[in-house]
């Protein structure tokens, strides 16, 4: 890769850029649902249990995109002058609207609520993500850069075996992507100018906030999270605010190291 001179750490989108969310909280939610209606000790009302038998697999998936699509609206809309609220407040308040819209709001209790916001600790993460990292790990410091709140962020490193030699999240800055509080934050807590510093996403609305502060951009496609049409990957290239691009099918992580001359046979 021609970029001189390189950054010291490359920054992470993680959510739908590190991991998968789609299938496994669609999963996550069909198992909730299937354990409450076979739980011979919960009252579920009759409307409530024809409601919750009724739904199907596309019902459920439909929920974790507008769950999904909420976080989106969440962050885009916080303000920083206030007190911080996580993603983990907003998915478990957020959860019980969806549900309720749908006349589901008596299948879960409280605690079961919070265990199913809780499911975004528990992401696959993509096929090439682990390698990935691990080889862009010899030649920089690799960092989460997520509005995931700190434990969320420490969870899905854990449970993914993701190493990433360090964890930043948008609450130690209090406020969110794509704030420019958040950037310069990141930058400012390596002790790096932006210059420095490159940004991994697969959202371009990250990339293109992150490279107005001086970022180096690397875009890595990935299936569902943008859809993106010819003509608007193309407009995309034409402004200039990607550096580097990654399509589908191209490889992800280990494509990106090995664009970086990181010699993948030593992988092992």
């Amino acid at each position: 890769m021609s970029i001189n001179p390189l950054p010291k750490v490359l920054f992470f989108d993680v959510f739908g850029t590190v991991v998968e969310w789609r299938s496994c909280v669609t999963r996550a939610l069909m198992k909730a649902a299937t354990r409450a209606l076979l739980d011979s000790e919960k009252q579920l009302s009759v409307d409530v249990r024809i409601r919750a038998e009724a739904m199907t697999t596309e019902d459920w998936q439909a929920i974790a995109v507008e769950w999904r699509a909420s976080y989106g609206h969440f962050t885009a809309s916080f303000d920083p002058s206030s007190a911080f609220v996580s993603v983990d407040e907003h998915h478990y308040t957020y959860i019980q609207k969806l549900l309720q819209q749908r006349g589901l709001g008596g299948l879960f209790t409280d605690k079961e609520r919070w265990d199913i916001a809780l499911c975004w600790h528990r992401l696959e993460p993509w096929s090439d993500t682990v390698e990935g990292l691990r080889l862009l790990n010899r030649q920089f410091r690799t960092c989460t850069l997520s509005n995931g709140n700190v434990a969320l962020l420490e969870d899905l490193r854990d449970y993914g075996s993701l190493p990433f030699t360090d964890v930043a999240s948008a609450e130690h800055f209090g406020a969110y992507k794509p704030s420019p509080q958040v950037y310069h934050g990141a930058a400012k807590r390596f002790g790096l100018e932006p210059s420095e510093c490159g940004m991994v996403a697969a959202h371009l609305y990250d990339l293109k906030a992150a490279k107005a502060l001086g970022f180096m951009t690397i875009y890595v496609e990935r299936p569902q999270e943008e859809n993106l049409s010819a003509e608007q990957a193309a407009e995309a290239r034409e402004e200039g605010f990607v550096d580097q691009w990654f399509g589908l099918g191209c490889g992800g992580l280990v494509e990106v190291a090995k664009r970086f001359g990181i010699p993948t046979q030593m992988s092992s």
